[in-house]
Formats: structure tokens, sequence, C-alpha cells
């Protein structure tokens, strides 16, 4: 679906602003900067109150984002249980950083200050599935799963 399309799905009153933001954000995995400029021009809001919350919130992107988006979990249970070397391992096996995406544009990682599972710590979401007690070792398997179309459990 196209921006335009979206946005003109909502009545042209500013209180939709968010769920127009939120729609955009889940047909690309990102808000594509002109956007702003359409939403602004069917809702009235101006653009930099648009920058605002889609910088405001956590799930929105105004970054291109991977096809697959890692969240990697690090409340205190996960942290514990060591999220910090899951993160550390991803970064080595897709060479990125927190909030990078691959070259490729398969991935994307970002790392949460909690994902509300603490008994599966630690815990990480890839695209809507949920991985339990990740380990290091576990990593390669289910990033190659997501590679070959599919994802998995483990």
């Amino acid at each position: 679906m196209q921006v335009q399309a979206i946005v003109e799905s909502y009545p042209g009153e500013r209180r939709w602003a968010l769920a127009i933001l939120q729609d955009i954000q889940h047909e690309y995995n990102y808000i594509p900067e002109d956007a702003l400029d359409v939403i602004h021009g069917h809702i009235g809001t101006p653009v930099a109150q648009l920058y605002s919350i889609a910088t405001f919130y956590k799930a929105l992107s105004l970054k291109p984002k991977g096809k697959h988006i890692i969240k990697v979990c690090d409340g205190t249970a996960c942290h514990i249980r060591g999220s910090s070397l899951l993160v550390t391992g991803l970064k080595q096996l897709l060479d990125i950083d927190p909030g990078g995406r691959t070259e490729d544009g398969e991935f994307s990682l970002d790392c949460v200050h909690c994902l509300g599972s603490c008994a599966l710590a630690p815990v990480m979401v890839v695209d809507e599935t949920y991985h339990a007690q990740v380990t290091i070792e576990k990593l390669p398997a289910i990033l190659e799963s997501y590679r070959q179309g599919g994802g998995s459990d483990e």
C-alpha cells in the first residue's frame, strides 16, 4: 500500500497522527521522510510535531529497518541471564551495532529495555516471534532460519 493510500484511509483530523504513523511503519518497517509531508497535508499536523512523535516512540523509526527486525531484551532478568552476550554475538554475526541494519537489508538490531517476558530470559524477538532462553550458541541457527525465509522457535 502506498503512503498516500494509508494516509487517506483516515479522517483528516490531527488525532489520527500516531495511528497513521504506525500503519506506515508497519507497511515499510520505517517512516519515509516524504510521508511526514503527506500526513501534514492530510491532517494539518506540523511536520516538526510529526517528527517529534516519530522519534519519541521506540516502535517508530525514521531510518530504514531490515526485513527482519531483531529486538534483544536488556531488562533486569535478561541482563542477569546474559543478554549482553547475545548483543555481542549478534554484532559479530551480523556486523552491525544496535540501531543498525545489515548491508544486505536483511536484519536490523535493536536493544529494548523490557519485552515483558522475564520467565523466558534471555529473550529476543525477531519480527513477531519470541525466542526464549537464547544462548550465543543458538544465534547462528536462529538467524539462518530467517535467511531461509522462515523463522523458527529455536
